[in-house]
């Protein structure tokens, strides 16, 4: 078996395979899930999508091992920054490791932006920051203002993490009333709006020179992950569940077994897309993450998510989350999640992958 490092593995080239020892964790035994991610509460009637593991081309992937992860980290602070994709995440890093040692003592802080999730008999912190675009958001003269070249208010709150792991994306193709900000400030110039690839570019090159300037590498590792896909279909399908609408799926995403040839999303899905290589149209935001780390002094390392997550058409709460109510459970078309992932679920993957990257 190869151990799963970058010279060897191409950890995120690779395929789904069933597995019966999946999932890591039930749903009731876990402290933290919110419910719009609680998909077995809130009544989804399979539970298949549970039992999938990732298995990259040419190793094998190290087994989470909650144990080992508080051992290992015993001390330290592992923080993710971003927007709920990264709360997603948050939450299966704790569930997954409350499952290995459910007996040790923990405490919680929920709060806007900090959450933190602490281990006490481990000395561990488990945090999530709400910075959905990363750079800062001011209000000036009562409007909002996305300040492309300031991080400094957000980023005084990362200094001191052990693990740092990063994500942006949905929020910069937001319009109407998802969008996060009244104006953006680029320079000294305001802005009523610009191309929005832009805009990322200048937000995450601000990040990357924060990163480089302020975060001693040789205590800190730092992560970003890739764009998490979408499956919504058709561009004029805008859910009123969730608060994303970019990455539009390719027909070639949806199955046989979904419940019409005419699916606009990911309602219905039930098992993965075979094969390995990426189905739909690769997110332009990708391109843009992928030239700013290249960039970096000393780049992030990239968790590289996107190909796998895109196969997982059936991962997501669907309408099965606990923000809809009756009604919206009646509109498939228009109310289905398809942005979050269930927990358990993909996220999971998620972390073992930065477990893997960790500790291999």
């Amino acid at each position: 078996m190869l151990q799963a490092n970058q010279s060897t593995c191409a950890l995120f080239v690779g395929t789904w395979v069933r597995d019966d020892t999946y999932p890591m964790y039930q749903s009731p035994e876990c402290p933290i899930i919110d419910s719009e991610f609680n998909c077995q509460m809130n009544g989804r009637p399979d539970s298949d999508y549970l039992k999938y593991r990732w298995q990259p081309l040419n190793c094998q992937l190290p087994r989470f091992n909650g144990l080992e992860f508080l051992v290992k980290m015993k001390g330290k602070t592992v923080m993710f920054v971003g927007d709920s994709l990264g709360l997603n995440q948050w939450e299966s890093l704790i569930c997954m490791i409350h499952a290995a040692a459910p007996r040790t003592r923990t405490h919680m802080t929920r709060g806007d932006p900090l959450s933190t999730f602490k281990f006490l008999d481990y000395g561990i912190s488990v945090s999530f920051y709400r910075a959905p675009y990363l750079v800062d958001i001011d209000v000036v003269h009562g409007k909002r203002v996305l300040k492309l070249e300031d991080i400094s208010g957000n980023g005084k709150s990362w200094l001191n993490a052990d693990v740092l792991s990063f994500n942006t994306g949905h929020w910069w193709s937001h319009e109407g009333s998802l969008q996060g900000w009244d104006y953006m400030e680029s320079m000294g110039t305001y802005y009523q709006d610009m191309d929005r690839l832009v805009a990322l570019e200048k937000g995450l090159r601000t990040w990357a020179n924060w990163v480089d300037n302020n975060i001693d590498r040789s205590k800190t590792r730092v992560f970003f992950q890739s764009i998490s896909p979408t499956h919504y279909k058709l561009p004029s399908i805008m859910t009123d569940s969730t608060m994303f609408l970019n990455d539009i799926g390719s027909p070639s995403e949806w199955s046989a077994g979904s419940t019409s040839s005419t699916a606009k999303n990911c309602y219905g899905e039930t098992a993965p897309m075979s094969g390995t290589t990426y189905p739909g149209a690769y997110p332009d935001q990708m391109r843009v993450v992928d030239a700013v780390i290249r960039d970096m002094h000393s780049p992030a390392y990239l968790l590289d998510i996107t190909m796998l997550s895109e196969l997982r058409k059936d991962g997501h709460p669907s309408i099965y989350s606990g923000d809809l109510n009756p009604k919206q459970k009646a509109n498939p078309d228009r109310s289905a999640d398809c942005s979050h992932w269930c927990l358990p679920g993909l996220p999971d993957t998620w972390n073992q992958l930065l477990y893997t990257a960790l500790f291999y």
